[in-house]
């Protein structure tokens, strides 16, 4: 079959890597030239402007979305280093392994790779000569390319990267369960204070209390509900009430007297609690409160088991999301939210139901919201994030890396016992790759809209 000219790179993932290696001019005397001097500072000047870029996010207290964006940038050159170490091991060819894309700012070569730096930090690749058969390389080269490895190998290194997402995955759950604690359950939270009409002061305020102060036990009984504090508030009848409380890791014992007094309701709406006996009266100490989960570190085994079930449900429910993302109901409720403001507003204000496309845009915003909020969230969100981009990079469709996955299965199935091995025409399925890009980028493209134009509410407000 004669080979015609590859095609257009993608940004991550070996069969998107198409640039070929560039060597370094010989000396006169025929011994490899130096380092071409422009190149470091080339690479100098890069790593100024990082420097300047990561000042000014710290000077501007936006160090949470610089935190995302190095973590971001981790996972995918991790995912980048699953091809390679796989390629590597399987004694195929990697001529390259870059960050970033554009004009090379600094490489190196070890071997027969050439690693290095480039100015687009939007990703990171891997170079594998003969993803397809469409690629021109070199006879010599031949015998070490993608394409002429037995089944197995390729797909390993075509679902390597996919594999190194659910490992970082998998650490990160595991360093919850061990290091920061997972929810084990939940505790009464004061939220804030109830108006007293005539008083500066509720009772609770009066004693001490504070907003985010943990409720821990009434007259010697632990408290878990909203509902057991009420109950217990109201056995007292009136007699003052011993209330321990945890705040910044610390406890405190509280003595707050209840007043008796009814409240004031306007529709659906709690209103002001108004101080007085009469026949529907009860006892008011005027606090708001919620549950917030208690967090627990667990040993080993217990580590093990939750990060399991963890990384199973978010692998599930990511699954259900992209099924409803390829739908034609999720097709037609997005681009109704493009072009009705109303459904757009009402879809941010309650993301869960509405199942919204999240882009790099979205997700970092939410990333530095969970970082506010607590480890245990913004980790959470690192673990979505890479689960579901090993899961889409599996989608059977080039140029991801599932494409390759989804090929090389196909000429397994096609080759018969004691025949050459079949290659499969990639030139014939590429009207459809195209295709499936033009789709993506539309959907890529109106769920960053929305991103912009109309943000989530904060989950973790």
């Amino acid at each position: 079959m004669t080979p015609v000219s590859p095609p257009p790179a993608r940004p991550g993932g070996p069969a998107g890597a198409t640039d070929r290696p560039t060597s370094p001019p010989a000396a006169p005397d025929g011994s490899p030239a130096a380092p071409d001097r422009s190149a470091r500072w080339a690479l100098v000047r890069f790593g100024v402007a990082v420097g300047v870029i990561v000042a000014g996010l710290l000077a501007a207290g936006l160090g949470d979305l610089l935190v995302f964006i190095a973590a971001l940038v981790a996972i995918v050159v991790l995912h980048e280093l699953g091809h390679y170490l796989t390629a590597k091991w399987s004694h195929m060819k990697v001529t390259e392994f870059f960050i970033g894309f554009g004009p090379r700012l600094w490489s190196i070569r070890k071997g027969e790779t050439d690693y290095g730096v480039k100015p687009i930090l939007a990703g990171a690749y891997v170079k594998i000569p003969g993803m397809t058969n469409l690629e021109e390389v070199d006879p010599a080269d031949e015998p070490r390319t993608y394409r002429q490895q037995p089944f197995h190998r390729r797909i390993l290194v075509a679902s390597a990267g996919s594999i190194m997402h659910y490992v970082v995955a998998l650490v990160l759950a595991l360093g919850l369960a061990l290091f920061v604690g997972v929810p084990t359950g939940s505790q009464v939270t004061v939220t804030g204070f109830t108006k007293w009409p005539g008083h500066r002061l509720t009772a609770a305020q009066l004693a001490g209390m504070k907003p985010g102060d943990r409720i821990v036990s009434v007259d010697g009984e632990r408290v878990s509900s909203t509902t057991q504090l009420s109950e217990a508030i109201q056995a007292k009848k009136g007699r003052p009430v011993s209330i321990v409380v945890e705040r910044s890791g610390r406890r405190s014992t509280l003595t707050v007297q209840p007043q008796a007094g009814h409240v004031v309701t306007k529709g659906s709406a709690r209103g002001e609690e108004v101080l007085g006996k009469g026949p529907r009266s009860k006892w008011l100490v005027g606090i708001q409160t919620g549950l917030a989960p208690v967090f627990s570190a667990q040993n080993p085994w217990q580590a093990v088991v939750w990060a399991g079930n963890d990384i199973g449900n978010v692998t599930r429910l990511t699954v259900i999301g992209l099924g409803h993302v390829f739908s034609p109901g999720g097709l037609t409720s997005l681009f109704h939210q493009v072009t009705s403001p109303q459904a757009a507003k009402k879809a941010a204000a309650n993301p869960v139901k509405s199942n919204r496309i999240l882009t790099v845009i979205e997700t970092a915003r939410l990333a530095t919201q969970a970082e506010a909020k607590g480890a245990y969230y913004f980790v959470s969100i690192l673990i979505a994030l890479s689960i579901a981009l090993g899961l889409l990079n599996m989608l059977p469709m080039l140029p991801l890396d599932g494409g390759h996955v989804a090929i090389a299965l196909y000429e397994r199935i096609r080759t018969r016992r004691g025949r050459p091995y079949y290659h499969a025409d990639v030139a014939k399925l590429m009207p459809v790759a195209y295709a499936f890009m033009a789709v993506l980028l539309v959907i890529v493209g109106s769920a960053m809209f929305l991103d912009i134009a109309h943000p989530l509410a904060n989950p973790f407000g």
